[in-house]
């Protein structure tokens, strides 16, 4: 494993780290053009990345939705990035028997927001060994999250953080308690999901909304507040994207934002 996987619990680290990537893998080579695209912008503002990619996505509006190219393709996929760019990458996982699946693939198991609740889910990606990163559910206080980190730890896995991704607020928009992030770094690093946190779910048709232009403002506030890492999912054309294009970022924004996001992260040092 990468040797800055292991310090990611080092709160006096002088880097925040990026967790970024397309919603899901939607083919293997549009997944290692994003990854070497990235790779070359956090490389120049020396940004630790872990490449993200949901090799299944199970909570979806519509059973019409988009959910996978194939599990073990996209997983195979994973492993192509990892190990053709020497990085560490992270998917999400829903059930108790992807943990040990996935755990084969990637080095970081993510457990959904919807999912944090779940003992069993949790007890078994902390028992794979891996890095487990934990989002936030909408419905929960940053207090809540203290127990969440417990069930990994209490699973002899030290391994873990906590993703905050905003709070429902109302029945179609999400909001980003900022007074959570201090809080949750008493219990493990806190890292900001910027595009999940601008989400607008729940739309009539069936299909959630977004707003990226939000993006810079949001991911401004996350760092100026302390965050540890930023979560970004982007794509060379959101637009066309199979899933959750109406927030994402478009790739050939990163780079600026990312210099911006540095900018701060070297003010508040």
């Amino acid at each position: 494993m990468i040797q800055y996987l292991d310090n990611i619990h080092h709160k006096d680290s002088k880097n925040f780290f990026l967790i970024a990537g397309p919603c899901i893998i939607e083919g293997e080579d549009m997944a290692l053009r994003i990854a070497e695209k990235v790779i070359s912008i956090t490389d120049k503002y020396n940004i630790p990345y872990i490449f993200k990619g949901s090799f299944k996505k199970a909570n979806r509006s519509r059973v019409d939705s988009f959910t996978t190219i194939g599990e073990e393709k996209s997983l195979e996929i994973l492993k192509k990035v990892g190990e053709t760019f020497n990085i560490p990458t992270t998917t999400d996982i829903h059930e108790n028997e992807h943990a040990a699946l996935a755990a084969q693939y990637v080095d970081v198991l993510q457990i959904p927001a919807f999912l944090v609740r779940q003992t069993d889910l949790l007890v078994a990606a902390a028992k794979t060994g891996k890095c487990v990163t934990l989002k936030k559910g909408q419905f929960l206080s940053p207090e809540a999250m203290k127990f969440a980190v417990q069930k990994v730890t209490d699973s002899d896995n030290q391994k873990v953080a906590i993703i905050e991704r905003g709070n429902s607020f109302g029945y179609t928009d999400l909001i980003v308690d900022y007074r959570g992030i201090p809080t949750m770094r008493e219990y493990a690093p806190v890292i900001l999901d910027v595009t999940h946190s601008l989400q607008q779910p729940n739309q009539s048709s069936g299909v959630t909304g977004g707003r990226p232009d939000l993006i810079e403002t949001v991911a401004k506030a996350g760092i100026a507040v302390g965050a540890d890492g930023i979560f970004i999912e982007t794509h060379p054309t959101p637009e066309t994207a199979l899933s959750d294009g109406a927030n994402m970022l478009r790739l050939d924004l990163l780079e600026d934002l990312l210099q911006k996001l540095t900018r701060i992260r070297e003010s508040i040092l």
